[in-house]
C-alpha cells in the first residue's frame, strides 16, 4: 500500500454473537487495495458471517468495519455502493435471461441505460458467456451460473470484490478457470476477499491468508510464511493410532530422517493444509 492509500477494508474488533452464543470474537484485520485476501477456517468458525456483516446482510454486536472509507453504520449506503458480492448460494433469477439478471443489477445501482448494454456486453465477454446472453439462466450448468454470478457482482464497477466459496460443488477443471478469472479482475485493480473450504485455492490465488477458528483469527501471513513456520518438508507415517506427519526446515533434514527410519516414507513438500493443521489444530472442512 502506498503511503498516504487508504486500506481497502479495515476490520477492528468485530464481534457477533446469536443467543449468547460468540460466532465472532473480536476479529481485526486490514486489507490494502488490489489485495487478494483469503480467509480460512472450518465450517462454523465465522468466515460467512463476517462477510455478511461487511456486505450489510446481518448486524455485528460489536466493533468497526470500514470498506474503502465508509464506515458500515455511518455510511452503509456508501459502504455497499464499493462493494460486489458472490455468496455461496446461486441467487440468479433462473427465469431471466443473462442480459436481463445483468441490467437489473446495473437498475440497482443507477446505471444509466446505455451504461448497462456496454457493461453487460463487456462482463459477459470476460466471464466468456456474451454467445449465451439471450438465454434464460435455467439452461445454464453449475460453472456458468457461478461466472454469471461473478460478472453480476462487477456490474456497477465496485473496488471490493466478496466471494463467499465461490467455486464450492465445481469439478476441478471449472474451479481452476474460475480461478483464472478471479486472478484476472485482481490484476485490474480490484481488492479481493474470498472465503473458500478448498484451501489449495488459496494458497495458489491469495496475497495474504486469515486462518479463522472459533471467531477468531489464529495467524495472518502470506501463504509462503505460513508454510514456513512448520516447515518446508514433510512426510507422513501411518501408525497405530492413525497418520501422523513429520516437518523439516530443509530438504536435507527431511532425508536424513526418512534414511534412519523402519518404514517406506514419502517425502514431500509441506502446504498451506499441513500450516493450518499445525497452528489451529483443526482441519479445514
Amino acid at each position: 500500500m502506498n503511503a498516504g492509500e487508504l486500506p481497502a477494508i479495515v476490520v477492528e474488533d468485530l464481534r457477533k454473537a446469536y443467543g449468547g452464543t460468540p460466532a465472532l470474537d473480536g476479529v481485526s484485520f486490514s486489507v490494502p487495495p488490489g489485495e487478494l485476501f483469503a480467509y480460512l477456517g472450518p465450517n462454523g468458525a465465522g468466515k460467512s458471517t463476517t462477510i455478511r456483516i461487511l456486505t450489510g446482510l446481518t448486524r455485528k454486536s460489536g466493533g468497526r468495519a470500514v470498506l474503502g472509507g465508509a464506515d458500515i453504520d455511518r455510511d452503509p449506503i456508501g459502504a455497499k455502493r464499493r462493494c460486489g458480492v458472490v455468496m455461496q448460494h446461486v441467487n440468479l433469477d433462473g427465469d431471466l435471461s443473462l442480459d436481463e439478471n445483468m441490467d437489473i443489477h446495473g437498475r440497482l445501482f443507477g446505471m444509466s441505460a446505455a451504461d448497462r448494454r456496454a457493461r453487460t456486453a463487456e462482463l459477459l465477454e470476460v466471464v466468456d458467456l456474451a454467445d449465451r446472453r439471450h438465454r434464460l439462466v435455467n439452461t445454464l450448468s453449475g460453472g456458468m451460473k457461478r461466472r454469471l454470478m461473478i460478472a453480476r457482482a462487477l456490474m456497477h464497477r465496485p473496488a471490493i470484490l466478496f466471494l463467499d466459496e465461490p467455486t464450492v460443488g465445481l469439478d476441478a477443471d471449472i474451479r481452476r478457470r474460475i480461478w483464472g478469472l478471479i486472478k484476472t479482475i485482481q490484476k485490474q485493480g480490484a481488492t479481493v476477499f474470498l472465503t473458500t473450504h478448498y484451501i489449495e485455492e488459496a494458497e495458489f490465488l491469495a496475497d495474504r491468508v486469515a486462518f479463522l477458528d472459533t471467531g477468531r483469527i489464529r495467524a495472518l501471513d502470506s501463504p509462503a510464511a505460513l508454510i514456513a513456520r512448520v516447515g518446508g518438508w514433510a512426510f507422513d507415517r501411518l501408525g497405530p493410532e492413525g497418520m501422523t506427519t513429520r516437518y523439516f526446515a530443509d530438504r536435507e533434514a527431511a532425508q536424513a530422517a526418512i534414511a534412519t527410519a523402519d518404514d517406506a516414507l514419502t517425502l514431500r513438500r509441506a502446504n498451506l493444509e499441513d500450516a493450518f493443521l499445525t497452528l489451529t489444530g483443526k482441519a479445514v472442512r
